[in-house]
């Protein structure tokens, strides 16, 4: 059983920058995700996509803003559980919530905060009668670890920054890596559709478009594609092959989880703490609707501050904390140590 003051389920900004207001309120916080790696979307679909409304960045990359929370709440020293989902939701008799994975995976805390963007992500898989007969078996929609790929022929389909990047990267680690895309024109951050270019132009990367994936084949495994490119259809061999269609959002098992559900997004009391209708149970970012509700990432950071304050006060009933400014009281990490703030020099006019 892993047990924490707060659970988030969803590791992507909203829930990230959660863990550094919690941890300013001595808060311990643990976080689950269904995929491999922390930063939500901004990891997983569009890590090279930039990013413009970020208080003092004019302009950041999706994967850069996952890269500085993760250093901004390093100090407070979070929890994760990757790679599972959040399934089911028990509540104890002393108030707290057991949550399960759907690996077996326990966690306890007092409260919850669902800070899971558009909610769990289910990859969009291409329409191949006999495709789940190859899952695992050299399919893969989602790319864990670059190496598994080492000297092997991949094929990889789809026209998004993660095809386009995931292409990139293992055109120095693939034997073969070829790319197909049903247009001509590619949906990735400019600067990846070029980098491709150079790479098919210098022989590292084989491009074919406007093209679709039709057909799967191996004994066991796969071996070859089949390949519909105009009016002619052909065989392509392949050790992998990699459909990134992107991700379909879904609440999944938190939808049965007894909240109020509007327009598939959890609905909250935006007038206190962002609230559901379970007490102890808080939704935040992208997931929650309210009244002039905007899905920005920025609006996912105000929420989580202002949850975090409330459930200060449901661990600590009675105590009463008074808000410290950073620029002044510094920041204390469980470790012990203080970063001090810079003390202000005031100088007497003559």
């Amino acid at each position: 059983m892993i047990k924490t003051d707060i659970l988030i389920i969803g590791a992507g900004p909203t829930g990230l920058f959660t863990v550094f207001e919690a941890g300013l309120l001595k808060l311990k916080c643990h976080l689950i995700d269904a995929l491999p790696q922390p930063g939500g979307q901004c990891s997983e679909i569009y890590p090279k996509k930039p990013i413009y409304d970020i208080p003092a960045y004019p302009e950041i990359l999706a994967g850069d803003l996952t890269d500085k929370l993760l250093e901004q709440c390093k100090q407070f020293e979070p929890g994760f559980t990757l790679g599972e989902r959040a399934e089911t939701i028990d509540k104890q008799d002393d108030g707290s919530f057991i949550v399960t994975t759907n690996k077996g995976t326990k966690h306890q805390a007092p409260v919850v905060a669902i800070a899971g963007g558009l909610g769990s992500f289910e990859p969009r898989k291409p329409i191949i009668d006999n495709i789940a007969d190859y899952e695992d078996k050299g399919i893969e929609y989602i790319i864990k670890d670059p190496e598994f790929y080492r000297g092997k022929k991949v094929i990889i389909a789809g026209g998004g920054d993660s095809a386009l990047d995931w292409s990139i990267f293992l055109s120095d680690v693939a034997s073969e890596v070829t790319l197909i895309h049903r247009r001509n024109e590619f949906r990735g951050h400019l600067d990846s559709v070029e980098k491709v270019q150079e790479l098919k132009n210098a022989g590292k990367i084989e491009l074919i478009t406007p093209a679709e994936v039709v057909g799967v084949d191996g004994q066991g495994k796969i071996e070859s594609i089949v390949v519909k490119h105009g009016a002619n259809t052909f065989k392509k061999a392949c050790d992998h092959f990699v459909p990134l269609f992107g991700l379909s959002p879904k609440l999944g098992p938190i939808a049965d989880w007894g909240l109020e559900i509007e327009k598939n997004a959890i609905k909250v009391n935006n007038a206190l703490d962002y609230q559901t209708n379970i007490p102890g149970i808080f939704a935040i970012g992208d997931v929650n609707t309210y009244p002039g509700k905007l899905k920005l990432i920025l609006c996912g950071f105000h929420e989580a501050t202002l949850m975090c304050q409330a459930a200060y006060q449901i661990i600590n009933p009675g105590k009463r904390y008074v808000l410290k400014y950073t620029t002044v009281a510094g920041v204390d990490g469980f470790d012990g140590t203080r970063k001090e703030a810079p003390k202000q020099v005031v100088k007497a006019i003559d």
